[in-house]
Protein backbone atom coordinates (compact mmCIF):
# COMPACT_ATOMS: atom_id res chain seq x y z
CA UNK A 1 0.00 0.00 0.00
CA UNK A 2 1.67 3.55 -1.10
CA UNK A 3 0.69 7.11 0.54
CA UNK A 4 -2.58 8.76 -1.73
CA UNK A 5 -1.88 9.17 -5.83
CA UNK A 6 -2.60 12.30 -7.23
CA UNK A 7 -5.97 14.13 -7.05
CA UNK A 8 -7.17 11.70 -4.15
CA UNK A 9 -8.18 13.14 -0.82
CA UNK A 10 -4.87 13.03 1.97
CA UNK A 11 -5.23 10.29 4.07
CA UNK A 12 -4.64 11.35 7.66
CA UNK A 13 -3.69 9.69 10.12
CA UNK A 14 -4.80 11.23 13.72
CA UNK A 15 -2.70 9.82 16.49
CA UNK A 16 -4.53 10.72 20.29
CA UNK A 17 -2.46 10.91 23.65
CA UNK A 18 -3.83 9.75 26.54
CA UNK A 19 -3.95 14.11 28.02
CA UNK A 20 -7.38 16.19 29.04
CA UNK A 21 -6.54 18.33 25.64
CA UNK A 22 -7.98 14.94 23.92
CA UNK A 23 -11.26 16.83 23.69
CA UNK A 24 -9.86 19.77 21.39
CA UNK A 25 -8.65 17.21 19.27
CA UNK A 26 -12.53 16.74 18.53
CA UNK A 27 -12.19 19.73 16.24
CA UNK A 28 -9.25 19.36 14.83
CA UNK A 29 -11.12 15.97 13.18
CA UNK A 30 -13.87 17.34 11.79
CA UNK A 31 -12.14 20.25 10.51
CA UNK A 32 -9.45 17.62 8.49
CA UNK A 33 -12.95 15.26 7.32
CA UNK A 34 -14.91 18.58 6.59
CA UNK A 35 -12.05 19.85 4.19
CA UNK A 36 -12.12 16.52 2.35
CA UNK A 37 -9.53 14.37 4.21
CA UNK A 38 -9.76 11.03 5.06
CA UNK A 39 -8.69 10.46 8.48
CA UNK A 40 -8.44 7.30 10.97
CA UNK A 41 -7.70 8.13 14.41
CA UNK A 42 -5.74 5.85 16.58
CA UNK A 43 -5.96 6.36 20.24
CA UNK A 44 -3.71 5.25 22.96
CA UNK A 45 -5.49 3.07 25.84
CA UNK A 46 -5.24 6.21 27.89
CA UNK A 47 -6.91 8.58 25.48
CA UNK A 48 -10.23 6.60 25.31
CA UNK A 49 -10.32 7.69 28.88
CA UNK A 50 -11.09 10.87 28.05
CA UNK A 51 -12.32 10.90 24.39
CA UNK A 52 -14.28 7.71 23.76
CA UNK A 53 -14.01 5.34 20.46
CA UNK A 54 -17.76 6.21 19.39
CA UNK A 55 -17.02 9.51 19.65
CA UNK A 56 -13.75 8.71 17.24
CA UNK A 57 -15.51 6.68 14.59
CA UNK A 58 -18.81 9.24 14.36
CA UNK A 59 -16.29 11.91 13.61
CA UNK A 60 -13.98 10.08 11.73
CA UNK A 61 -16.68 7.73 9.70
CA UNK A 62 -13.47 4.93 10.19
CA UNK A 63 -12.85 2.26 12.61
CA UNK A 64 -10.77 2.74 15.72
CA UNK A 65 -8.69 0.43 17.09
CA UNK A 66 -5.81 0.62 19.87
CA UNK A 67 -4.30 -2.83 19.62
CA UNK A 68 -2.18 -4.29 17.07
CA UNK A 69 -4.23 -7.38 17.46
CA UNK A 70 -7.45 -5.73 15.79
CA UNK A 71 -7.95 -7.23 12.12
CA UNK A 72 -4.72 -8.67 12.34
CA UNK A 73 -4.65 -10.08 8.53
CA UNK A 74 -4.82 -6.74 7.93
CA UNK A 75 -1.29 -6.01 9.18
CA UNK A 76 -2.54 -2.88 10.55
CA UNK A 77 0.33 -1.09 12.18
CA UNK A 78 2.30 -1.28 8.97
CA UNK A 79 -0.61 -0.93 6.09
CA UNK A 80 -1.59 2.31 7.86
CA UNK A 81 1.62 3.62 8.12
CA UNK A 82 2.89 2.74 4.29
CA UNK A 83 -0.73 4.24 3.20
CA UNK A 84 -0.93 7.59 5.21
CA UNK A 85 0.01 11.04 3.95
CA UNK A 86 0.63 12.56 6.96
CA UNK A 87 0.55 11.37 10.70
CA UNK A 88 -0.50 13.85 13.42
CA UNK A 89 -0.39 13.41 16.80
CA UNK A 90 -2.37 15.56 19.49
CA UNK A 91 -1.99 15.68 22.47
CA UNK A 92 1.54 14.23 22.18
CA UNK A 93 2.36 13.39 25.87
CA UNK A 94 5.68 13.06 27.93
CA UNK A 95 5.06 9.38 27.24
CA UNK A 96 4.45 9.24 24.08
CA UNK A 97 7.34 11.23 22.72
CA UNK A 98 9.73 9.16 24.97
CA UNK A 99 8.45 6.30 22.93
CA UNK A 100 8.56 7.61 19.77
CA UNK A 101 11.76 9.34 20.26
CA UNK A 102 13.74 5.33 21.55
CA UNK A 103 11.65 3.53 18.89
CA UNK A 104 9.27 1.76 21.53
CA UNK A 105 5.90 0.33 20.05
CA UNK A 106 3.40 -1.39 22.74
CA UNK A 107 0.18 -0.52 21.00
CA UNK A 108 -1.18 0.29 17.64
CA UNK A 109 0.00 4.12 17.49
CA UNK A 110 3.70 3.57 18.17
CA UNK A 111 4.02 0.74 16.15
CA UNK A 112 2.41 2.80 13.03
CA UNK A 113 5.19 5.51 13.99
CA UNK A 114 7.83 3.31 13.22
CA UNK A 115 6.54 2.29 9.93
CA UNK A 116 5.48 5.29 8.78
CA UNK A 117 7.34 7.07 5.96
CA UNK A 118 5.32 10.57 5.67
CA UNK A 119 5.68 13.58 7.21
CA UNK A 120 5.28 13.12 11.18
CA UNK A 121 3.65 15.95 13.61
CA UNK A 122 3.95 15.59 17.12
CA UNK A 123 1.99 18.38 19.09
CA UNK A 124 2.47 18.19 22.80
CA UNK A 125 -0.03 18.95 25.68
CA UNK A 126 1.57 18.76 29.39
CA UNK A 127 2.69 20.76 32.50
CA UNK A 128 4.79 22.90 31.76
CA UNK A 129 7.37 20.89 34.55
CA UNK A 130 7.01 17.77 32.36
CA UNK A 131 7.63 19.51 28.69
CA UNK A 132 10.84 21.36 30.37
CA UNK A 133 11.89 18.44 31.96
CA UNK A 134 15.31 17.47 30.48
CA UNK A 135 14.26 14.10 29.71
CA UNK A 136 11.57 15.64 27.43
CA UNK A 137 13.36 18.15 25.59
CA UNK A 138 16.20 15.25 24.99
CA UNK A 139 13.74 13.74 23.32
CA UNK A 140 12.00 16.80 21.51
CA UNK A 141 15.26 17.14 19.99
CA UNK A 142 15.88 13.56 18.87
CA UNK A 143 12.41 13.48 17.01
CA UNK A 144 13.19 16.97 15.48
CA UNK A 145 16.91 15.76 14.39
CA UNK A 146 14.99 12.71 12.50
CA UNK A 147 12.88 15.32 10.52
CA UNK A 148 9.55 15.07 12.43
CA UNK A 149 8.09 18.53 13.28
CA UNK A 150 7.74 18.84 16.90
CA UNK A 151 4.99 21.83 17.54
CA UNK A 152 5.71 24.34 20.46
CA UNK A 153 2.89 24.17 23.29
CA UNK A 154 1.42 27.08 23.95
CA UNK A 155 1.50 29.40 27.05
CA UNK A 156 -1.86 29.41 28.87
CA UNK A 157 -4.46 27.75 31.63
CA UNK A 158 -3.41 24.23 31.61
CA UNK A 159 -5.40 21.60 34.79
CA UNK A 160 -6.78 22.95 37.84
CA UNK A 161 -5.58 26.46 38.96
CA UNK A 162 -2.28 25.95 36.67
CA UNK A 163 -1.23 28.23 34.24
CA UNK A 164 2.10 28.09 31.54
CA UNK A 165 3.71 26.80 28.49
CA UNK A 166 2.09 23.28 27.85
CA UNK A 167 -1.03 24.44 26.31
CA UNK A 168 -2.31 22.44 23.42
CA UNK A 169 -2.48 25.04 20.49
CA UNK A 170 -5.98 26.11 19.29
CA UNK A 171 -7.74 23.74 16.70
CA UNK A 172 -7.88 25.96 14.31
CA UNK A 173 -3.99 26.36 13.84
CA UNK A 174 -3.39 22.72 14.52
CA UNK A 175 -5.45 22.36 11.23
CA UNK A 176 -3.59 24.76 9.50
CA UNK A 177 -0.28 23.43 10.75
CA UNK A 178 -1.11 19.69 9.28
CA UNK A 179 -2.60 21.66 5.87
CA UNK A 180 0.73 23.35 5.50
CA UNK A 181 2.88 20.02 6.03
CA UNK A 182 0.46 18.52 3.49
CA UNK A 183 1.17 20.98 1.14
CA UNK A 184 5.03 20.56 1.47
CA UNK A 185 4.10 16.73 0.92
CA UNK A 186 7.22 15.05 1.38
CA UNK A 187 9.75 17.67 1.59
CA UNK A 188 12.38 17.80 4.21
CA UNK A 189 12.21 20.01 7.12
CA UNK A 190 14.80 22.07 6.26
CA UNK A 191 14.77 24.85 8.65
CA UNK A 192 14.69 22.11 11.66
CA UNK A 193 17.32 23.37 14.26
CA UNK A 194 16.93 26.89 13.12
CA UNK A 195 15.60 29.68 15.29
CA UNK A 196 13.76 32.64 13.27
CA UNK A 197 12.47 35.96 14.03
CA UNK A 198 9.51 37.10 12.38
CA UNK A 199 8.19 40.46 12.50
CA UNK A 200 4.17 41.20 11.29
CA UNK A 201 1.84 43.97 10.88
CA UNK A 202 1.97 47.85 11.72
CA UNK A 203 2.76 49.81 14.40
CA UNK A 204 1.17 52.67 15.85
CA UNK A 205 2.65 55.81 17.12
CA UNK A 206 0.03 57.58 19.81
CA UNK A 207 -0.49 60.83 19.51
CA UNK A 208 -3.31 61.13 22.38
CA UNK A 209 -4.75 58.39 24.53
CA UNK A 210 -7.36 57.87 21.53
CA UNK A 211 -5.73 58.80 18.21
CA UNK A 212 -2.77 57.28 16.49
CA UNK A 213 -0.61 57.35 13.24
CA UNK A 214 -0.64 54.01 11.90
CA UNK A 215 -0.47 52.14 8.59
CA UNK A 216 -3.32 49.45 6.36
CA UNK A 217 -1.13 46.45 7.63
CA UNK A 218 -3.22 43.42 8.46
CA UNK A 219 -0.02 40.69 9.59
CA UNK A 220 -1.18 38.51 7.03
CA UNK A 221 1.68 37.86 5.41
CA UNK A 222 3.96 37.59 8.63
CA UNK A 223 1.53 35.30 10.14
CA UNK A 224 2.27 33.37 6.87
CA UNK A 225 6.03 33.51 7.07
CA UNK A 226 5.47 32.27 10.89
CA UNK A 227 3.06 29.38 9.65
CA UNK A 228 5.75 28.40 6.71
CA UNK A 229 8.68 28.12 8.75
CA UNK A 230 6.87 26.60 11.60
CA UNK A 231 5.76 23.61 9.31
CA UNK A 232 9.26 23.68 7.96
CA UNK A 233 10.85 22.59 11.47
CA UNK A 234 11.89 25.99 12.55
CA UNK A 235 11.90 27.37 16.01
CA UNK A 236 9.86 30.96 15.73
CA UNK A 237 9.87 34.30 17.14
CA UNK A 238 6.71 36.14 15.92
CA UNK A 239 6.73 39.65 17.34
CA UNK A 240 3.49 40.87 16.34
CA UNK A 241 2.06 44.88 16.28
CA UNK A 242 -1.66 45.60 16.64
CA UNK A 243 -3.06 42.32 14.84
CA UNK A 244 -5.90 40.66 15.45
CA UNK A 245 -5.28 37.34 14.12
CA UNK A 246 -4.89 33.36 15.88
CA UNK A 247 -1.36 32.87 17.46
CA UNK A 248 0.29 29.85 14.78
CA UNK A 249 0.55 26.97 16.17
CA UNK A 250 4.04 26.70 18.10
CA UNK A 251 5.24 30.25 17.45
CA UNK A 252 6.55 32.20 20.56
CA UNK A 253 4.18 34.95 19.79
CA UNK A 254 5.96 38.75 21.48
CA UNK A 255 3.16 41.54 21.52
CA UNK A 256 4.09 44.96 20.39
CA UNK A 257 2.11 48.28 19.95
CA UNK A 258 5.04 51.07 18.82
CA UNK A 259 8.21 50.96 16.53
CA UNK A 260 10.01 51.39 19.66
CA UNK A 261 8.70 48.82 21.22
CA UNK A 262 8.83 46.58 18.16
CA UNK A 263 12.43 47.85 17.77
CA UNK A 264 13.06 45.96 21.32
CA UNK A 265 11.28 43.09 21.03
CA UNK A 266 12.96 41.92 17.33
CA UNK A 267 16.54 42.90 18.51
CA UNK A 268 16.54 40.63 21.96
CA UNK A 269 14.80 37.95 19.99
CA UNK A 270 17.36 38.22 17.16
CA UNK A 271 20.35 37.71 19.61
CA UNK A 272 20.45 33.87 18.73
CA UNK A 273 18.40 34.31 15.58
CA UNK A 274 19.66 32.67 12.28
CA UNK A 275 17.60 34.31 10.29
CA UNK A 276 15.13 37.87 10.82
CA UNK A 277 12.26 38.59 8.67
CA UNK A 278 11.25 41.59 8.86
CA UNK A 279 7.38 41.65 7.04
CA UNK A 280 5.77 44.32 9.70
CA UNK A 281 4.69 48.25 8.03
CA UNK A 282 7.12 49.77 10.74
CA UNK A 283 5.90 53.45 10.90
CA UNK A 284 9.12 55.62 9.96
CA UNK A 285 7.87 58.39 11.70
CA UNK A 286 6.16 59.09 15.42
CA UNK A 287 4.58 62.16 17.15
CA UNK A 288 7.48 64.56 19.03
CA UNK A 289 4.97 64.86 21.51
CA UNK A 290 2.13 62.63 23.17
CA UNK A 291 -0.82 64.61 24.72
CA UNK A 292 -1.93 62.54 27.97
CA UNK A 293 -5.61 63.84 27.72
CA UNK A 294 -7.57 63.92 24.35
CA UNK A 295 -6.63 66.84 21.87
CA UNK A 296 -10.04 68.64 21.99
CA UNK A 297 -11.09 70.52 18.59
CA UNK A 298 -11.50 74.15 19.03
CA UNK A 299 -14.33 75.70 16.63
CA UNK A 300 -13.27 78.44 14.32
CA UNK A 301 -9.13 77.66 15.46
CA UNK A 302 -7.13 75.53 12.82
CA UNK A 303 -5.09 72.48 14.85
CA UNK A 304 -2.32 72.69 16.00
CA UNK A 305 0.17 71.09 13.56
CA UNK A 306 1.73 67.36 14.72
CA UNK A 307 5.48 67.77 14.66
CA UNK A 308 7.01 64.26 13.60
CA UNK A 309 10.49 62.91 14.36
CA UNK A 310 12.09 59.84 12.81
CA UNK A 311 11.90 56.28 14.31
CA UNK A 312 14.25 53.59 14.69
CA UNK A 313 15.64 52.18 11.82
CA UNK A 314 14.91 48.42 12.89
CA UNK A 315 16.25 46.54 9.95
CA UNK A 316 20.03 48.37 9.21
CA UNK A 317 20.30 48.13 12.91
CA UNK A 318 19.90 44.12 12.38
CA UNK A 319 22.20 44.62 9.19
CA UNK A 320 24.60 46.49 11.43
CA UNK A 321 24.24 43.93 14.46
CA UNK A 322 24.82 40.89 12.34
CA UNK A 323 28.07 42.29 10.78
CA UNK A 324 29.35 42.95 13.86
CA UNK A 325 28.41 39.21 15.05
CA UNK A 326 30.18 37.56 12.09
CA UNK A 327 33.05 39.59 12.07
CA UNK A 328 33.55 38.30 15.81
CA UNK A 329 32.23 34.58 15.03
CA UNK A 330 32.83 33.96 11.25
CA UNK A 331 31.05 30.62 11.71
CA UNK A 332 28.04 32.48 12.40
CA UNK A 333 25.96 33.03 9.88
CA UNK A 334 22.49 35.09 10.28
CA UNK A 335 20.14 36.07 7.20
CA UNK A 336 18.61 39.33 7.09
CA UNK A 337 15.46 39.95 5.41
CA UNK A 338 13.72 43.60 4.81
CA UNK A 339 10.54 43.82 3.04
CA UNK A 340 9.94 47.36 1.15
CA UNK A 341 5.95 48.30 0.25
CA UNK A 342 5.92 50.95 -2.54
CA UNK A 343 3.21 52.39 -4.19
CA UNK A 344 4.94 53.65 -7.61
CA UNK A 345 8.41 53.18 -9.18
CA UNK A 346 8.62 49.73 -6.73
CA UNK A 347 11.74 47.66 -8.78
CA UNK A 348 13.77 51.58 -8.40
CA UNK A 349 12.67 52.15 -4.96
CA UNK A 350 13.34 48.36 -3.97
CA UNK A 351 17.35 48.60 -5.28
CA UNK A 352 17.44 51.70 -3.85
CA UNK A 353 16.40 50.37 -0.11
CA UNK A 354 18.39 47.17 -0.69
CA UNK A 355 21.51 49.16 -1.39
CA UNK A 356 20.95 51.75 1.42
CA UNK A 357 19.96 48.70 4.11
CA UNK A 358 22.76 46.01 3.50
CA UNK A 359 20.49 43.23 3.94
CA UNK A 360 20.98 40.01 2.21
CA UNK A 361 17.22 39.84 1.01
CA UNK A 362 14.55 42.70 0.16
CA UNK A 363 10.96 41.69 -0.56
CA UNK A 364 9.41 44.63 -2.65
CA UNK A 365 5.82 44.71 -3.20
CA UNK A 366 3.46 46.84 -4.73
CA UNK A 367 0.73 48.03 -2.24
CA UNK A 368 -2.33 50.41 -2.46
CA UNK A 369 -5.33 50.78 -0.41
CA UNK A 370 -6.73 47.14 -1.60
CA UNK A 371 -3.68 45.73 -2.83
CA UNK A 372 -1.52 43.63 -0.63
CA UNK A 373 -2.36 45.17 3.05
CA UNK A 374 -5.41 42.54 3.92
CA UNK A 375 -6.01 41.28 0.78
CA UNK A 376 -5.37 37.01 1.08
CA UNK A 377 -2.86 37.10 -1.96
CA UNK A 378 0.02 38.99 -2.73
CA UNK A 379 2.95 39.15 -5.56
CA UNK A 380 6.37 40.40 -5.41
CA UNK A 381 10.32 40.73 -6.32
CA UNK A 382 12.95 39.25 -4.18
CA UNK A 383 16.12 41.33 -4.50
CA UNK A 384 19.18 40.29 -3.32
CA UNK A 385 22.95 42.03 -3.64
CA UNK A 386 24.90 40.92 -7.00
CA UNK A 387 22.16 38.63 -8.15
CA UNK A 388 19.02 38.31 -10.59
CA UNK A 389 15.65 39.23 -9.02
CA UNK A 390 13.28 36.60 -8.03
CA UNK A 391 9.91 37.21 -9.77
CA UNK A 392 7.14 35.91 -7.73
CA UNK A 393 3.84 36.19 -9.09
CA UNK A 394 0.77 36.96 -7.60
CA UNK A 395 -0.41 33.88 -5.79
CA UNK A 396 -1.03 33.36 -1.80
CA UNK A 397 0.95 34.51 0.80
CA UNK A 398 1.69 31.46 1.67
CA UNK A 399 3.47 30.47 -1.42
CA UNK A 400 5.04 33.88 -0.99
CA UNK A 401 6.69 32.87 2.28
CA UNK A 402 7.62 29.83 1.11
CA UNK A 403 10.20 31.15 -1.97
CA UNK A 404 11.50 33.57 0.33
CA UNK A 405 12.20 30.35 3.11
CA UNK A 406 13.72 28.22 0.23
CA UNK A 407 16.25 31.50 -0.81
CA UNK A 408 16.95 31.94 3.41
CA UNK A 409 17.83 28.10 3.77
CA UNK A 410 19.64 28.26 0.76
CA UNK A 411 21.90 30.72 2.50
CA UNK A 412 21.80 29.28 5.95
CA UNK A 413 23.41 26.23 4.05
Amino acid sequence: MTASPAGEHPRVLLGVGGGIAAYKVCELLRRLTESGHRVRVIPTRDALRFVGEPTWAALSGEPVATEVWSDVAEVPHVRLGQGADLVFVAPATADLLAKAAHGMADDLLTNTLLTARCPVVFAPAMHTEMWEHPATQANVATLRSRGCVVIEPAVGRLTGVDSGRGRLPDPAELFEAARLTLVRGGAPADLSGRHVVVSAGGTRESIDPVRFIGNRSSGLQGYALARTALARGARVTLVAANVALPDPAGADVVRTGSAREMRDAVLKAAADADAVVMAAAVADFRPAGYQDVKIKKTHGEEPAPIRLVENPDILAELVLSSRISSSAEPARRQVIVGFAAETHDVLQHGRDKLARKGCDLLVVNQVGESLTFGAPDNAAVILAPDEAAVDVPRGSKEALADVVWDLVAARLE
